[in-house]
């Protein structure tokens, strides 16, 4: 591992930058960053500008406004700070920072706000953004995730995304596509306010589309209760609220060893040699409580949730932690009827929010591992239990490889499908990943609708295309090896573009062209002089020099 290891749990007692506040169907969510509390020594964040330990929090809280608040039904963002909202990611901080960490960080915060956009879409979760003062690049790209934005109208308060003049880089976490996309901001109106440092106030915000209102200092907080009482007046959560108490999160246990991570249902081993980690995720080792009653006795525990975030964890971890493990190899274990009993709970309860709640943490765990840049191989052998749920983790992977045994088939593993995997957890694109694998073509689709349920063979799951091959008990052992081999000689560089390209091939959504352009511009621009030579931008920022740019235009 890395000499330093991020660590993705965190509790309210132990927040430093965030305090959460619940009052009735209306939470609080303040920010207060301290200056002294990076989650790395070397800079101060200040004008409450954040990092990766900022955004860890807001995660944890999310989290738990959605599982342990069900009486929520709108979340207010604000700032505790006078007269600054958020001058978003600390620019010290990217200074210093190598070029991973400041990848994996903005994949990070732009999972985090569009996790925001994906409960108000499945929960009715809305979120209303209480603009107190200045805010600036990423703290108004996390204005931009909410549903709703209320500037203070103080005179001097403004929104601005001034990373391109200040800094000579990209808003890193969707801003450039929120204000096209979800605002529809006129492109001409976008120009200048993108080039500009000093940003945009007062009703030209609102006449631009930049912010839905804004407030004189005196009515601002009436105006921002309006709008956190109004906005959810609809929402599918305003219906599931009241039905049962909220279920605390508690810590997960978690065994770490050098090249092992051990949780109850997900285990990860680590293999420096080869470049690989192998992810498991296990069945439930009994029936799981299927009663309401029952389920919210279970709480954190109940396994469709302790799984998920299990599964989160260890993604997250191994994100940030292994960048040298190029290859992710998903495995399954366990009794499939115990998987499917599950998922009949998931299906029969989908309406009671704990339950909707699950299906959101599950849906966002996949979609997590969908936008990682690493190889995934799904590998069915004797033991696996890719049914239902579980089997959506092959149709994540590049790959999938399932065991032939011709000769002793009541030991050959069996693939089984089931109606969570026709649309219950559709990818960033909004696809389903079977939709995904056949391109929505009717027929192939509707051949897997045929065969819902049913304990699928080697032979039987490659006729309907859902594995990639079935070798043998014979060449198993030797296909893998040649194509493990084969995947950590090429370049991660490489790989990285050919799976976004691949796993993302055909439908675009506001989420697939922020992570893509992420990759494609963001990356190459961190990596250019401009940015971070020596005289770039980013590092001479706040050293009273002026950056020294190639005007070549590549």
């Amino acid at each position: 591992m890395s000499d330093f290891t991020v660590d993705y749990q965190t509790h309210p007692s132990q927040y430093r930058h965030w305090s959460l506040k619940v009052e009735g169907e209306v939470a609080t969510l303040s920010l207060d960053i301290q200056e002294d509390g990076g989650i790395l020594p070397g800079y101060k964040l200040k004008l409450n500008s954040y990092d990766l330990g900022v955004d860890i929090e807001l995660h944890d809280a999310l989290q738990r406004v959605r599982f342990e608040h069900p009486e929520v039904k709108s979340v207010v963002v604000t700032s505790l700070k006078d007269r600054i909202f958020c001058s978003g990611a600390n620019i010290f901080m990217l200074g210093l920072s190598t070029h991973a960490w400041k990848v994996n960080f903005c994949k990070f915060t732009n999972e985090t706000r569009n996790g925001i956009e994906d409960s108000s879409r499945h929960s009715g979760l809305k979120f209303v953004a209480a603009v107190n003062g200045a805010c600036a690049g990423g703290g108004y790209e996390l204005a931009l995730a909410c549903d709703e934005i209320v500037l203070v109208d103080d005179r001097s308060s403004s929104v601005s995304l001034p990373e391109v003049p200040l800094l000579g880089v990209l808003p890193g976490t969707g801003g450039l596509t929120r204000i096209t996309d979800k605002r529809h901001v006129r492109h001409d109106h976008a120009d200048i306010f993108c080039t500009s440092v000093e940003g945009v106030r007062g009703q030209k915000a609102v006449d631009w589309r930049l912010v839905d209102a804004i407030a004189k200092p005196a009515q601002f907080a009436e105006v921002v209760a309006k709008h956190a009482h109004d906005l959810p007046a609809h929402s599918q959560r305003a219906g599931m609220a009241a039905r049962g108490q909220g279920v605390e999160l508690k810590p997960l246990h978690k065994t770490t060893t050098a090249d092992s991570l051990s949780y109850t249902y997900v285990n990860v081993a680590i293999d420096r040699a080869k470049r690989t980690a192998t992810l498991t995720v296990s069945a439930p080792k009994a029936a799981v409580p299927s009663s309401l009653e029952a389920i919210q006795l279970a709480g954190d525990a109940w396994y469709p949730l302790q799984m998920a975030r299990e599964l989160d964890d260890a993604i997250l971890c191994l994100r940030t932690n292994e960048l040298d493990i190029g290859t992710w190899l998903l495995k399954t274990s366990g009794d499939q009827a115990w998987a499917l009993q599950s998922d009949a709970v998931l299906l029969q309860h989908q309406e009671h929010w704990l339950v909707n709640e699950t299906i959101g943490l599950l849906r966002r765990t996949l979609a997590r591992l969908d936008v990682s840049s690493r190889s995934m191989f799904a590998l069915i052998d004797e033991g696996s239990c890719f049914a239902g749920t579980l089997a959506e983790l092959a149709l994540c992977a590049d790959r999938a490889y399932m065991l032939a045994l011709p000769d002793a088939p009541d030991t050959a593993p069996r693939v089984v499908l089931n109606e969570l995997n026709m649309g219950f957890f559709p990818m960033v694109n909004h696809q389903s990943r079977l939709q995904r694998r056949f391109y929505e073509e009717t027929a192939p689709l509707e051949a897997v609708r045929a065969a819902l349920g049913q304990a699928l063979d080697a032979d039987q799951a490659l006729a309907l295309g859902l594995v990639t091959a079935a070798p043998d008990d014979i060449d198993w052992a030797d296909e893998l090896r040649i194509a493990i081999e084969e995947r950590a000689a090429m370049s991660p560089d490489s790989l990285t573009g050919l799976e976004a390209n691949l796993r993302f091939s055909q439908k675009e959504s506001m989420e697939t062209r922020i992570f893509g352009r992420l990759s494609a511009w963001q990356n190459w621009i961190f990596n250019r002089p401009n940015a971070v030579g020596d005289k770039g931008a980013l590092k001479v920022y706040g050293k009273g020099e002026k950056a020294a740019f190639d005007f070549n235009r590549i």
